[in-house]
């Protein structure tokens, strides 16, 4: 299955709840991090959850659709996360390559 980068982005972010991110208090400029440690969170979140719907599929406590889900949202996640650490990896490599 070859799911290309920006539809696999684009799949995840519309996954997501369409609600808007609340201030942090103080409005500082460790907004953009603690947005980025909210990402992060959410990342590990959509994990555990495949890995419990995994583990509750061996034994026999969740239906294969459930396993299904999960596992696809997993994937999601993972190739939106591959895709922006491609971004940042190669953003990086164009600023090396300007010349001072």
């Amino acid at each position: 299955m070859d799911i290309k980068s920006a539809l696999a982005a684009r799949s995840y972010e519309t996954a997501r709840p369409a609600t808007a991110p609340s201030p942090l208090p103080g409005g500082s400029s460790d907004d953009l991090l603690g947005g980025f440690g909210q990402i992060v969170g959410e990342f590990a979140q959509v994990l555990q959850r495949g890995e419990q719907t995994a583990r509750a599929a061996l034994v026999g406590k969740a239906d294969p659709h459930a396993l299904v889900q999960a596992l696809a949202a997993t994937e999601r996640a993972v190739e939106t996360a591959v895709t922006v650490r491609d971004k940042v990896v190669e953003a990086y490599q164009e600023i090396l390559r300007m010349p001072v």
